[in-house]
């Protein structure tokens, strides 16, 4: 999930002396699990809304509505936000988040909820091998295990090669592979504020979508307006909530948090779409969970012995 690849960003951040919150625990974590509420909330919307609109449309309607917002609370200071001395990686950083989106809705119109979540789940472990791949951070095999243990959960989630695989399953897949690059991105850009890394998935996001959803719109009814501001809504305040969250709170004590969002993600699934996970689907994201959780306490252990 989003949550828990920006609670492992931000680690790396903590680890640098770039990030530096308060200690206020019990406040965080109430903002933690309010913003996953609304995260879960706004992919309900977007599930809902892929089946009578184009996923395009869907993912264009978040991107402008979450920029819409923010030049309301942020008015004059938006060109101010936007300045950077790394265009080039913001620009990258937004692809991949952009890209991410657009898989997870576009799985949604084929697969549960729950599925497609605890699937995404799996980018803070990929975050960890991205680090230690591309960013030169050290990685023992204890967190390997982690790693290969959350990706064979995934596997019993797609199973491919079984009469019940759905390839569609496999888009939450690589978009966990995508909002794992774009969260390692995040770390190259520590210099920028949250902000201003938020400002830049915003405008970026509406900039290529707004180009190319004319070739698939479609009239929005009247009856719909509201799901579409519901998606625009629910996704700006719960990135607000979460990023007051890490300013409170460390980051390393909010990550194990952001794993209940798949309890939402079939509460949710279940009251509004009548689909509940299978055994298979709660055994693979039993594993993804445990696998997160064991390589979030190496990464905080790690972040205590080299402050």
């Amino acid at each position: 999930m989003r949550v828990l690849a920006r609670a492992f960003a931000l680690m790396g951040r903590e680890k640098d002396g770039l990030h530096r919150p308060g200690q206020d625990q019990a406040t965080g974590i109430a903002l933690m699990l309010a913003a996953i509420v609304g995260f879960t909330l706004m992919d309900s919307a977007a599930k809902q809304l892929t089946m009578t609109y184009p996923v395009l449309q869907v993912v264009w309607a978040r991107f402008v509505g979450n920029l819409l917002i923010f030049m309301l609370i942020f008015r004059g200071g938006v060109l101010t936000l936007m300045r950077t001395r790394q265009p080039g990686l913001q620009f990258a950083r937004a692809l991949m988040q952009l890209c991410s989106i657009g898989l997870f809705f576009t799985s949604l119109q084929f697969i549960g909820l729950a599925e497609a979540t605890a699937i995404m789940d799996t980018n803070p472990v990929l975050i960890t091998l991205g680090a230690a791949l591309f960013l030169g951070e050290k990685i023992g095999p204890r967190r390997i295990m982690g790693i290969v243990a959350a990706l064979i959960g995934a596997l019993i989630i797609i199973r491919p090669g079984l009469g019940v695989f759905q390839p569609a399953a496999l888009l939450p897949m690589i978009g966990a592979f995508s909002f794992a690059a774009g969260a390692l991105l995040t770390r190259m850009v520590r210099s920028d504020s949250v902000a201003t890394s938020v400002m830049w998935s915003a405008v970026i996001g509406s900039i290529v979508t707004s180009a190319l959803v004319p070739f698939t719109w479609q009239p929005i009814a009247a009856q719909d307006l509201w799901l579409f501001a519901a998606l625009a809504i629910f996704g700006t305040l719960s990135q607000w909530l979460l990023v007051r969250a890490f300013s409170v709170a460390e980051a390393g004590s909010l990550a194990p948090f952001g794993y209940t969002g798949l309890i939402w993600a079939g509460f949710w699934g279940w009251l509004f779409f009548d689909q509940l996970p299978d055994r298979w689907t709660i055994l693979g994201a039993a594993i993804i969970v445990i696998a997160g959780l064991y390589v979030w306490s190496r990464e905080a252990h790690a972040a205590q012995r080299d402050p």
